[in-house]
């Protein structure tokens, strides 16, 4: 029995059989296109956001655009450029010009920044020092004002005591310098003069051999030169009395400032805190605030320095019999301020007066003692004491000690130090990437979504 196949075959006219197999292969040629036309539309979907560059023909260019890994043929390839360029002529730059310029630039705005800081402090330096004297003071007697806090006092009670408990011995100290110095003055001269006469003898007898005639001509040069220089010392005298008024000035500003920083510092760095953005305020206020703790460490640490060096050439001074030997003890405290130099310019000034009051081999001695003690300083007590307080490498002290000297003189050598130390926690506070702790009195509000 034969199949359908072979029925129409037999039977069927051959158009009729043509016609039907054109049917079946349209039908297929129709659902092959429906096919290949949802494949088009899903890929065209899926890759929407895919710039023209990319391959797909623009109404500008019809036809089908050349793949990225084809090779044109007559078009030179374009020039690689570096990620931080932003157009043709960057990328012709040197990739190492480009930086340098770039540091340069930059180094250029913070020069001019800092010059224009340094041009506006010393316009208004005649406050901005008083107000550096007054925020180490606040260092220093902020603990004695904690202490009186705790003990209940009122905190405008608990400042004004502590403020007038260190004048009081501020004021009792000097009173004792300069009653026991004007007690000394005319003992000390007449020795000067016997010292004195006796460099003259060793110019003569000496290896220089001078003679007399050379020796008075030589004095009568200083004579002449003080006399010629007499006008410049009159004006000298004349800008001491403004200097005066400057300093009576300063003062008064010091103990103002003290005494609102020592009373109301909190509230003073919170209201300048809430001057910045929310997002910065956390770590500004980390920041001050150990900023403010090393301060108050280096500050409480060099009074236990210079309290230490002035004892140690205090002693010696007073076993040899030294006159003033707590002036002088006084000053080596006053300069032990001054890191590294200070002590030694002023233990200088014990040995001269050793020198003067009673010979050479006491002198040399003294100066032994001086040399002493800044050696158990540098490499005991600055490590033991200092180092914990601030750690900071004895090149950045020279350095800005010198810088200070230059901009400001002696409060400038007297500020340099504890403003290095204190630019240096807030640096590394602020260049932290941790996240500071939540202060024990905020109030953190949860917002919800809608």
């Amino acid at each position: 029995m034969s199949g359908p196949s072979s029925w129409a075959a037999r039977f069927l006219p051959e158009e009729v059989r043509l016609s039907r197999f054109e049917r079946v292969r349209g039908r297929l040629r129709r659902a092959y296109e429906s096919g290949r036309e949802s494949v088009r539309s899903g890929r065209s979907g899926a890759a929407g956001d895919v710039p023209e560059e990319a391959g797909a023909a623009s109404p500008t260019s019809p036809g089908p655009a050349a793949p990225t890994s084809a090779t044109v043929v007559g078009a030179e390839p374009p020039a690689a450029m570096h990620n931080s360029t932003s157009s043709r002529d960057d990328a012709d730059v040197p990739h190492a010009l480009r930086i340098a310029s770039a540091w340069s630039w930059r180094l250029i705005v913070i020069g001019v920044v800092a010059w224009a800081l340094l041009k506006i402090v010393g316009t208004i330096s005649i406050v901005i020092i008083p107000l550096a004297v007054a925020l180490l003071l606040s260092a220093l007697l902020a603990p004695a004002v904690g202490w009186l806090l705790k003990a209940r006092f009122p905190r405008s009670l608990a400042t004004a005591v502590v403020l007038v408990g260190g004048l009081a011995a501020v004021i009792g100290t000097l009173t004792l310098v300069v009653n026991e110095f004007i007690q000394g003055v005319p003992e000390l001269s007449e020795r000067s003069s016997q010292g004195v006469r006796q460099i003259q003898n060793w110019l003569k007898t000496g290896p220089l051999h001078l003679s007399d005639g050379q020796l008075n001509r030589y004095i009568d040069e200083a004579q002449g030169w003080v006399n010629g220089n007499t006008e410049k010392f009159t004006s000298g005298a004349l800008s001491t009395a403004t200097t005066l008024a400057e300093l009576l000035t300063g003062a008064v500003l010091v103990l103002f400032a003290t005494f609102f920083f020592l009373r109301d510092g909190n509230k003073i760095w919170r209201f300048l805190v809430r001057l910045l953005p929310v997002a910065a305020r956390w770590k500004v206020d980390d920041a001050g605030r150990a900023s403010w703790a090393t301060l108050g460490a280096y500050v409480r640490a060099t009074v236990l320095v210079a309290f230490i060096d002035a004892m140690g050439i205090g002693i010696f001074l007073v076993i040899f019999d030294i006159p003033f030997a707590f002036p002088l003890a006084a000053l080596v405290f006053l300069g032990a301020f001054i890191p590294i130099v200070g002590a030694a310019l002023s233990g200088g000034v014990a040995v001269l007066v050793a020198l003067v009051d009673s010979g050479p081999v006491t002198a040399l001695i003294i100066l032994g003692v001086v040399i002493g003690v800044q050696q158990v300083e540098g490499h005991l007590l600055q490590p033991l004491i200092m180092g914990r307080a601030v750690a900071i490498h004895p090149l950045a002290v020279i350095i800005g000690i010198a810088a200070g000297v230059v901009l400001a003189g002696i409060t400038g050598a007297l500020v340099a130090v504890p403003l290095i130390a204190v630019l240096n926690t807030a640096v590394r506070r602020l260049a932290a990437r941790t996240v500071p702790d939540t202060p024990p009195d905020a109030v953190v509000v949860a917002s919800h979504a809608p």
